[in-house]
């Protein structure tokens, strides 16, 4: 059963710090971490009970580093915050998927999410956003897209200390820990 979801921020896009899953994952069970993952853009469920969510952040960032030569961004997620993320979301977040591009922003231990939302530049009219607990939610209209001030968080010292998936990974990172 996995015990954290490690969220791995920007690797094999676009060419762009390449990671083969299956070598990752033969790497986290040699560091005594058994592991699966899912889809290629850097979602681990480990089993690591014995970590917190900083000891995943720091097992997978070296794991990164010295197997794969990728200095990245690592989110460590333990399993009942995980869980919170969709049970906690805003009433209606993500329920209108044909209207509105939703994500959550996981933050690490010890960022305060009301500080970390208040980096995201909210466009009124497009954009919507509301501080979880270790996380901030995030939804821009689709037809609008283009204007969400949603990027105006990269240039913030926040970003270096969180990693965003989108509502529907979000779900499914749920719906495979509950296949443990």
């Amino acid at each position: 059963m996995a015990s954290h979801v490690a969220l791995i921020r920007g690797i094999n896009v676009g060419g762009k710090n390449p990671v083969s899953m299956a070598r990752l994952r033969e790497a986290l069970a040699a560091q005594g971490a058994p592991s699966r993952t899912y889809i290629a853009s850097g979602n681990v469920l480990l089993d690591s009970p014995d970590l917190d969510e900083a000891g995943v952040e720091s097992l997978l960032e070296d794991v990164l580093r010295e197997e794969f030569g990728v200095d990245t961004v690592v989110v460590g997620v333990a399993e009942a915050r995980m869980r919170a993320a969709v049970d906690d979301a805003p009433a209606g977040f993500g329920a209108e998927p044909h209207l509105y591009h939703s994500d959550v922003a996981f933050l690490r231990a010890g960022v305060d999410a009301e500080e970390a939302f208040a980096a995201f530049g909210l466009r009124e009219g497009v954009d919507a956003g509301w501080p979880g607990k270790g996380m901030v939610y995030f939804r821009r209209l689709s037809a609008q897209r283009t204007k969400s001030r949603m990027n105006k968080v990269m240039s913030t010292p926040f970003y270096a200390d969180m990693t965003i998936r989108s509502w529907t990974t979000t779900a499914k990172l749920v719906e495979l820990l509950d296949a443990d």
